[in-house]
């Protein structure tokens, strides 16, 4: 028989596991198990289990709950539980009971008369007693106070094991154990002092520095402390013995999001010398560079042309965002969605990407601590944008480009470097660089009067000479005459100074447009997305999809929009707010209504067909909107198309939510069918977006169903960030207008919800009562789909409550629902539940069979992160029943799946391997 407190409680009786009932049966045991063998008084037992404010009938309880506990020990073969004077005693060998061999191991361990090896070997059994937080499943303020003094001895004893293992002249299993503990105990100095001796003692005494420097960081900004005499004589015995060294550890891959150089780059060498001197001297703090100027003249260019020039210095990668401050439709990025972006860049799974914006930037200095980076932050708004995107440790370089000069950076020590206009010099060299030394040497008039008609302004210049070497026959002298008279005819548009103003370049270009092309390029300036794919763009002007390409090319080739893929095209922003000021003025209201109910019916369309192969419904769909003449949705043939197009789609489709209240209506059905995806990519912060959006369309729409869909999924992606106030608030919102509309689906899954907030609030009993409900709910309305997942549901919480019996019955009764329907996703989640149910009953087969069929399913549909997860607990498994060979594949795969996705979990699991590996070695020799 053994007793197992580590991790969630658990009995065993001759290779059985038993049912140790409800949590406050578990408490009940726990607190006979941690005295076995001595007596405990009935007023200890009622304190341990309710503390303070017991209920009246406490010792009735507490007598019911030993009843079932004396029938427990019998089966599992103790003698039983007798009463005496002093109190209940559980008569059973100290030995069986975890914790207490945890204390006989690490007590051995630290008996000084023993050899290091006798030594070792007992504090290592010992620490792998340790399978998780002691009674992990029993709340109160008594396990509390056990878990916290067991994890003092849990931390003594893994020092007292390093000591000796360095003694022993084994440092690298030292590395891999005290790494993993420091995550559970950041401020424990002697662990530090350990992990830094050991990466010294293997070679690696850089990153035994770099350790000791973020050491001591972190109890500053924690404690308000240095680190303590022991870790700082370390830190100076490593640097007096070596040398530092510049080399540190790189991370698997880095981030290079450059955009592309621009191919005859010229001029601008005083900038670029200035930039290569604030380089040369960049100091302890990180190195904050402004470019600033005028729209067009080339700060863009500038700065991705030096960060290129520049990528040798920083090793540690390249982070890119065009911040979109000064886009013409007012949507400028967030420091946010830029925040998101470079976490992600900096290989942070979406779920591990913290909820607020002051959480993701601490997180995103921590991971830029030590290295060498370069950020570029483009087309910034102002300081308020860019200040949550610095860096906060020395080795890091940020270069802003803005059309406002960010004088409050200024003041915070960033350097300001004004960008202007070209002169001739400069202007003449861009020109041979895009035409070539004889085109531009055989007409130096026209040179010249292009490069005046032009202000010396790059932007302009750049479309002129793409203009010229798209037509290699026309005189330079033609051209210009033609650019002559565009700037006469179009000086209306002028709103700057017209010496510096692009809007008659831009019109030359735009007046050589067919007519079709023309409207097209107005009718881009309505799109606020990033870049627009070529059926999108065919809705947004009513043209047929095969006629909508040539005459987006005819835009690319005169270099009012670019390709930067296949399909798809994008423009500078000020080109951009050329086209917007042309759709104003060219085109009515009403048909700039109409192109964007188009681009909205087109995208929700498309958006609905992606949505049906994702899964099966989760209600009964509205009926959809008729799609306006002239809009058409992309075919959707698979699953794999489907998901490829939302990816592509992804930011387009969060942008489009943002309209005025023209839109509610399009607004609210392209959420609807938006918000799957997202949910299911992890998307959450933009699920809360378009979510927010759709909420506020309803609301002002008085749609009471559309109202509740909106507070319903908030409340679940509430429930991913960990905010179950506010989860609680919106689903119980959204029930109450489900139940107003009588709609008997929607209340369904607001308690289907509800349940999964309970869950994680550890209210298992309540929980059950409202998958409970949910599924008497989706009975009643027929809704297959949502009946298998409250019976998974349903199932879970019995398991969670040792009912695992009836909890198999519930689940298996899902599973073959969801094979019914084809729902792959939920059916790996029963499956998964079903594993789970058998390795509580002791089967563990049946357990196997389980993991193996939903890591399968997930494998097959595309979910790798579940599967991986999946895979180890499957492993862990297999560990635990002695087959280490099963266990060390299933823990490879796994890794070779997260390490192909960058995953941080993939170290854990290689740390796993290397120390099974190491195990299995000295097993051998």
């Amino acid at each position: 028989m053994e007793f197992r407190l580590f991790g969630e409680m658990q009995v065993w009786a001759a290779g059985r596991l038993l049912d140790v009932g409800a949590p406050r049966q578990q408490a009940v045991l726990a607190a006979l198990v941690i005295d076995a063998g001595h007596p405990v008084p009935i007023e200890t037992l009622v304190d341990r289990v309710w503390g303070e404010d017991p209920p009246e009938q406490a010792r009735n309880v507490l007598y019911s709950h030993l009843s079932r506990i004396r029938q427990l020990v019998r089966q599992a073969g103790a003698t039983g539980i007798p009463r005496l004077n002093s109190g209940y005693l559980l008569q059973v060998d100290p030995d069986a009971v975890d914790l207490h061999r945890f204390v006989r191991l690490a007590v051995q361990g630290r008996d000084a008369r023993l050899p290091d090896a006798e030594r070792s070997e007992a504090l290592t059994e010992a620490l792998r007693l340790w399978s998780g937080t002691p009674l992990a499943g029993v709340c109160g303020d008594w396990p509390d106070q056990v878990r916290e003094v067991w994890g003092r001895r849990r931390l003594d004893a893994a020092v007292h094991w390093g000591e000796v293992e360095l003694r022993l002249g084994r440092p690298e299993p030292v590395i891999d154990t005290i790494s993993e503990l420091v995550a559970v105990y950041p401020l424990a100095e002697p662990l530090e002092v350990l992990l830094i001796r050991a990466l010294h003692e293997t070679g690696r005494s850089a990153e035994a520095v770099d350790r000791y420097a973020t050491v001591r960081k972190r109890l500053a900004d924690q404690l308000g402390t240095e680190p303590g005499p022991r870790l700082q004589e370390l830190h100076g015995e490593i640097l007096r013995r070596e040398r530092p060294s510049s080399s540190r550890p790189r991370p698997r891959s880095v981030p290079a999001q450059l955009p592309a150089d621009t191919p005859g780059f010229a001029g601008r060498e005083a900038d670029l010398s200035r930039l290569d001197a604030l380089l040369d001297g960049r100091s302890a703090a990180t190195s904050v560079v402004v470019l600033s100027g005028t729209a067009g003249v080339g700060k863009s260019t500038l700065a991705v042309h030096w960060a290129h020039a520049a990528s040798r210095h920083f090793p540690d990668g390249r982070l890119y965002v065009n911040l979109r401050g000064f886009d013409p439709a007012g949507s400028p990025v967030t420091a946010a969605e830029a925040m998101r972006g470079f976490l992600e860049a900096l290989e942070v799974p979406q779920d591990r990407i913290p909820s607020s914006l002051e959480a993701q930037a601490g997180l995103y200095r921590s991971l830029l601590s030590g290295r060498e980076v370069l950020v570029v932050l483009d087309n910034a708004r102002d300081a308020g944008q860019v200040r949550p995107l610095l860096p906060g440790t020395p080795g890091c370089t940020v270069l802003v480009t803005s059309r406002d000069q960010l004088l409050g950076l200024a003041v915070a020590g960033a350097h300001l470097v004004e960008v202007g206009l070209f002169d001739d010099t400069e202007s003449h060299a861009m020109l041979v660089a895009r035409l070539g030394t004889g085109s531009v040497a055989a007409e130096p008039d026209a040179v010249r009067e292009i490069i005046g008609l032009c202000a010396r302004l790059p932007l302009a210049l750049a479309v002129v000479a793409a203009r010229a070497a798209g037509h290699p026959r026309f005189r330079l002298g033609a051209l210009a005459a033609q650019l002559r008279d565009a700037r006469g005819r179009l000086d209306e548009f002028a709103s700057a100074d017209s010496a510096t103003d692009p809007r008659a370049v831009f019109s030359w270009s735009y007046l050589r447009l067919t007519p079709v092309a023309g409207r097209l390029f107005r009718l881009l300036g309505l799109h606020a997305g990033p870049e627009i794919g070529t059926p999108a763009a065919a809705s947004l002007a009513a043209l047929p999809a095969g006629k909508a390409r040539p005459v987006l090319a005819e835009l690319t080739r005169a270099h009012l929009v670019s390709e930067p893929s296949p399909g798809r095209y994008t423009c500078h922003d000020l080109l951009r707010a050329y086209a917007a000021e042309l759709a104003e003025s060219e085109e009515t209201e009403a048909e700039r209504e109409l192109a964007v109910r188009r681009l909205l019916a087109h995208y929700s369309h498309t958006a609905y067909h992606a949505d049906g192969f994702l899964g099966p419904r989760r209600e009964v769909p509205p009926p959809l909107a008729p799609l306006p003449p002239g809009a058409e949705p992309e075919p959707m043939l698979r699953r794999e198309q489907a998901l490829a197009w939302f990816k592509a789609e992804h930011r387009n489709l969060v942008t489009a939510v943002h309209q005025d209240a023209t839109f509610d209506g399009e607004v609210t059905d392209l959420v609807r069918w938006v918000q799957l995806f997202l949910e299911m990519q992890g998307h959450w912060h933009d699920e809360l977006e378009v979510l927010s959006a759709a909420l506020d369309a309803a609301l002002r729409l008085g749609d009471g169903r559309k109202q509740a869909f909106a507070l319903c999924q908030l409340g679940r992606t509430h429930i991913w960030f960990g905010r179950h106030t506010d989860a609680g608030r919106d689903l119980r919102a959204a029930l109450e207008l489900y139940r107003a509309v009588g709609d008997t689906v929607g209340q369904a899954y607001a308690h289907y919800s509800l349940a999964w907030l309970l869950d994680r609030q550890t209210a298992v009993d309540d929980a059950l009562e409202c998958a409970e409900r949910a599924l008497d709910l989706f009975r009643g309305a027929g809704h297959q789909a949502g009946q298998a997942k409250s019976l998974n549901a349903v199932g879970w919480f019995h398991t969670l409550l040792g009912r695992h019996q009836a909890a198999l019955g519930y689940c298996r009764e899902a599973l073959a629902l969801q094979e019914h329907l084809g729902d792959h996703l939920a059916a790996a989640q029963t499956l998964h539940s079903i594993g789970y149910i058998h390795a509580q009953l002791g089967d563990d087969d049946q357990a196997v069979a389980g993991y193996r069929a939903a890591a399968g399913l997930l494998h097959r549909h595309g979910y790798p992160v579940t599967e991986a997860r999946i895979l180890i607990e499957l492993a862990d498994l297999h560990h635990s029943r002695g087959d280490v060979a099963s266990a060390r594949a299933g823990w490879q795969r796994a890794q070779d799946v997260l390490t192909q996705l960058a995953h941080p979990e993939a170290d854990a699991v290689r740390a796993r391997l290397a120390h099974v590996h190491r195990r299995q070695s000295g097993a051998d020799h």
